[in-house]
């Protein structure tokens, strides 16, 4: 019996509802015993009521995405989809995984961490700037900085989600994503969008972003971004399934921006997409998912 844990009570839980309902839907065609249930963030105990032995985790942001409920389920020797605790943690906070990145020598856009209750330390690299909190998901909180008096604004907005937000150099270029299933990683998929970037409003409601798969990259370039997309996966010693998302500025060089150890499933979300591209429809990715455990 699989559990499908969605819901959460962080910036998400919408996201998190619908991608549950379509891997809910999946199983269910394909009469795979399974069940729903929504965790408000306060009602675990009725889910160690339930008879299950494995957990499709498909809550986004904190408490689904932290390694909380990961660690839950490791005390309870309980099998579930996805990064363990730790790695789950460290792929969470934005800021640890720069650290880890760095360490790995891979490509970062030059950074700082603003604490809400410090000064903020001088910033050496130029305008204009992305400031995010450093733990939140789907782009939210997320603004670009033009010029020094809009850092105000751009701070308080991502201090509303942490007490900890991250200044980074804003790079132009264009948006790209690398679905791992596995230890693979599945074709590019390039983001257009008729925004600053790749924000909420375009991942979840608009109709005008574009999703190109095959993209226009070269073999040689796409090869490049899926070797650089597993090393920063393995890096974090992720597993099972994830996304990594660059930029690639106007020279062609790739920059890591973020990892996602549970990416959206809805008709809108970047891994279908991915795996449609190679014969891997949503059935068979959910499945694929859950064989990784």
């Amino acid at each position: 019996m699989i559990a499908v844990l969605m819901g959460g009570n962080s910036a998400e839980r919408a996201i998190s509802l619908r991608s549950g309902e379509a891997i809910y839907q999946t199983l269910s065609n394909q009469n795979i015993d399974c069940f729903t249930f929504d965790w408000y963030g306060d009602n675990l105990s009725e889910l160690w009521k339930q008879e299950f032995d494995q957990v499709f985790i498909i809550l986004h942001g904190r408490g689904g995405e932290d390694g909380y409920i990961q660690k839950q389920l490791e005390d309870r020797g309980i099998c579930y989809t996805g990064s363990d605790s730790n790695s789950s943690h460290n792929s969470m906070d934005k800021a640890r995984t720069k650290i880890i990145w760095k360490q790995h020598d891979l490509t970062l856009a030059p950074s700082i961490i603003a604490n809400i209750h410090r000064p903020i330390n001088p910033i050496s690299f130029p305008l204009p700037w992305v400031v995010k909190p450093t733990l939140e998901g789907s782009s939210i909180g997320i603004s670009k900085v033009d010029n020094q008096i809009q850092l105000n604004d751009a701070l308080m907005l991502a201090w509303q989600y942490a007490p900890y937000a991250l200044i980074e150099q804003w790079i132009k270029g264009d948006e790209y994503t690398v679905a791992i299933l596995g230890d693979k990683a599945l074709p590019v998929v390039k983001i257009i969008t008729d925004q600053n970037f790749y924000d909420y409003e375009s991942k979840y409601h608009s109709n005008k972003t574009q999703y190109l798969c095959p993209c226009d990259l070269s073999p040689t370039q796409e090869k490049e971004l899926q070797d650089i997309a597993l090393k920063a996966f393995f890096a974090i010693n992720a597993k099972g399934w994830g996304r990594v998302d660059f930029i690639i500025n106007q020279h062609n060089k790739p920059y890591l921006l973020e990892i996602n150890t549970v990416p959206g499933m809805t008709s809108h979300s970047l891994v279908p997409i991915a795996a449609k591209a190679i014969g891997i429809n949503f059935n068979k990715l959910v499945t694929s998912i859950i064989n990784e455990i």
